[in-house]
């Protein structure tokens, strides 16, 4: 059966776009064209574009498809292909191919237009889904997670050092003023002397030995060994104490959820190396306290997702609201020398937008208290967020 609705499938997609009819595949039918498994292969559903829909009835008539019933917001038919039933849908005034969730997606050598299953994660009509949707991702994450942690163990420590110097010079530089490594955020963490603090993907340790500086008790977790080296020498360099645990953040046992952590910190360029964020926001609310906090200090969208600088000109090359997973270079390749760059492995990423970072904390129980957008302090970028900060709190 599953092998006939595959089929399927990909027949009306390819009727669809002979006719030039926009259109998208919903609901359990969308999250099948993704992979997800799903319990039944007996209904296709579909929407097509509502001032197309009449042409959409005449092209499938050899199905007999049901005389369409209409109301103010749509319309629909009904129609049987091969004992599977299908529904084709219309929406009013409603345009599919600017549907920020449409999405394309590779089947065998064709492409289908299926809306994206991140969408059923926030609309609530459609949450049914969602138990589904976050075991496909988690077990998606845990192969672009083995992707990423090959990529971040390749040089990365040579890379530190091209960029940062020698760790034990660059730590007497961070004893000379911690809390300007801890620009912008800093004053969102209060008083740090004595304060248990988790920093997650805390990466080559520079904000971990600047709070430690501060009087902090430090954890960082992050999966890179070339990190940690490179972390632990800058702690040394600095003579203080940093714990540094080489773990996937989602792979951290649940000996480090015990509520006890008075701050957990997350900052620039780490929210994309997850496809699902909802595991990463409950973990982070066990392990903080009741009253904890945790600040997250991003690159805003806006400069990830949409717009691209050169100098002084800026052009929109890019889809805000595209929730398509990408392949892209590691961070860290541009400190390198171009002999090296050649073979890296490349990192998987997903962006995400503001309003999806927001519905997925509120979601998770953490209560949002600050969303402070900065702007970049280029001249030429006067207008432009470049980054954000948002604090959160545990109830």
């Amino acid at each position: 059966m599953k092998a006939s609705y595959y089929q399927i499938i990909t027949l009306m997609a390819n009727i669809l776009d002979h006719a030039n009819i926009p259109y998208q595949y919903t609901g359990r039918s969308a999250l099948f064209v993704q992979g997800v498994d799903i319990d039944e292969y007996k209904k296709i559903d579909m929407d097509v574009q509502w001032d197309v829909f009449n042409e959409a009835l005449d092209l499938f008539s050899e199905y007999a498809p049901t005389k369409p019933e209409r109301s103010p917001e749509t319309a629909f038919f009904l129609m049987d292909v091969e004992e599977i039933s299908v529904t084709v849908r219309c929406r009013f005034n409603t345009t599919i191919k600017t549907d920020p969730y449409r999405l394309s997606i590779k089947m065998g050598d064709m492409e289908v237009w299926c809306r994206s299953l991140y969408s059923y994660l926030y609309e609530e009509e459609m949450r049914k889904f969602s138990a589904e949707i976050h075991a496909y991702l988690s077990a998606e994450q845990k192969g672009f997670t083995a992707e990423n942690e090959q990529a971040w163990n390749q040089n990365n420590y040579l890379a530190l050092v091209n960029r940062y110097g020698d760790p034990v010079e660059l730590a007497s530089k961070i004893k000379q003023n911690p809390k300007w490594r801890l620009h912008p955020f800093y004053k969102y963490m209060g008083e740090i002397s004595g304060k248990k603090i988790t920093h997650l993907m805390g990466s080559n340790g520079v904000k971990a030995v600047a709070l430690a500086i501060l009087g902090a008790e430090v954890k960082v977790v992050d999966f890179s060994q070339e990190n940690a080296m490179f972390a632990n020498e800058l702690a040394s360099g600095a003579n203080v104490s940093i714990e540094y645990i080489v773990s996937d953040v989602l792979s951290l046992s649940s000996e480090h959820e015990s509520g006890n952590q008075d701050l957990v910190l997350m900052e620039l360029g780490v929210l994309h190396y997850l496809i699902d964020l909802q595991p990463l926001f409950e973990k982070i609310k066990k392990m903080l306290k009741p009253g904890g906090r945790f600040v997250l200090h991003e690159f805003h969208p806006i400069s990830t997702k949409l717009i691209t600088s050169n100098g002084k000109k800026h052009k929109m090359t890019g889809n805000y609201f595209a929730p398509a997973i990408e392949n892209n270079e590691v961070a860290f390749s541009k400190h390198l020398p171009d002999e090296e760059k050649g073979s890296l492995s490349r990192v998987v990423q997903r962006k995400w937008t503001i309003g999806e970072l927001i519905t997925s904390i509120g979601q998770s129980g953490l209560v949002i208290k600050v969303l402070e957008e900065e702007p970049n302090h280029k001249i030429h970028d006067i207008g432009l967020p470049k980054t954000y900060t948002l604090v959160a709190e545990r109830v």
